[in-house]
């Protein structure tokens, strides 16, 4: 490993320490600042105030607290994005991270303190404060940390991602043969972060069935919704066949699309990261669409209409010389 090496993974170590640290903190905050009011605090407290600024919704006191686990599921994202990609490496992506985390934490923290603030030593939440003023406040304040986010995320090595495509090696197809080309690709991070997410929902589930306010079965739904959909799109199966190009997702290869080859013009292989497509998932730009499950090595076809796919998957060199083979042949 050459000094460049040594230094780059030094950094990354210490981007990944400071922003979890920052994670940490402040999901601390949203969890002790309201446990150590709680005894001044009316059950359920206001939590949503009207046009007049007078509250007009509330929350049991247990769901506010479990405000957290959003910040968790938020923050555990971004920082497994930073974790399994390069992006600690890349300075716009590095802003955009950590003014996100700044961004969110921040907004999250000054919603829950104005929302203590407004309850504390009321004997009902229909007695809270009104809010006006202390919301423009909050919104400033979270756009602050999130320009701060932006300008710590300036200082570090600004690694610039391979943009040119690669062609594959020629490929001779012997006649008579019906070759198959099938590859996969997984993200252990999306996939841990979707099951974290089902956790969740499980123990809201439980809480509500011991007894705890019914309304935490609406977290439950919302965990398990999102749980599901990233358990769904953490993985992306592909398929090149003499007759169609066929491309599916999630564990049970659901839903599938399929494109004849001879709607397809010809295929390379591209270095694509999330910061640079605009995240995981599927990415899409005018003409230029990303299936983006880990970044690196990405199969690329171009179709005869002019659009383009590509895809993260393994050993995409041979899968774009066998379509580029096809295609060929077709022609």
């Amino acid at each position: 490993m050459n000094d460049s090496s040594v230094r780059d993974a030094a950094f990354r170590r210490r981007f990944l320490l400071a922003t979890g640290a920052w994670a940490v903190l402040v999901a601390a905050m949203l969890v002790a600042v309201p446990l150590m009011f709680e005894s001044r605090l009316p059950d359920p407290l206001a939590t949503h105030w009207g046009p007049s600024g007078e509250p007009n919704g509330s929350m049991p006191f247990a769901v506010f607290v479990l405000v957290a686990l959003l910040w968790v599921l938020v923050a555990g994202v971004i920082l497994g994005m930073a974790a399994a990609g390069r992006v600690a490496l890349r300075q716009a992506a590095r802003r955009w991270l950590t003014a996100t985390l700044g961004w969110v934490g921040a907004l999250l923290i000054g919603l829950q303190a104005t929302t203590v603030a407004a309850n504390l030593d009321r004997r009902r939440w229909e007695d809270a404060a009104s809010l006006g003023w202390q919301a423009v406040v909050v919104i400033v304040a979270a756009f602050a940390v999130g320009g701060l986010g932006w300008l710590a995320g300036r200082p570090g090595p600004d690694e610039r991602p391979v943009a040119a495509g690669s062609a594959p090696e020629a490929l001779v197809l012997n006649p008579g043969e019906r070759p198959v080309w099938v590859s996969a690709a997984a993200s252990p991070v999306g996939a841990g972060v979707a099951l974290a997410a089902l956790a969740a929902a499980v123990s809201l589930a439980v809480c509500a069935l011991l007894g705890l306010p019914s309304e935490l079965w609406i977290g439950a739904a919302v965990f398990a919704i999102a749980g599901l959909i990233g358990i769904w799109l953490t993985s992306v199966r592909v398929k090149v066949s003499p007759e169609d190009f066929t491309v599916s997702y999630g564990p049970l290869r659901w839903p599938s699309r399929s494109v004849p080859i001879g709607s397809l013009d010809r295929a390379w292989t591209e270095e694509r990261h999330p910061a640079d497509v605009g995240g995981w998932g599927y990415r899409g730009l005018p003409g230029r669409n990303t299936i983006m499950i880990r970044g690196g090595e990405c199969l690329v076809v171009r179709y005869t209409s002019g659009g383009e796919l590509g895809i993260s998957v393994d050993d995409a060199a041979r899968g774009a010389a066998l379509i580029n083979a096809l295609v060929s042949e077709k022609n």
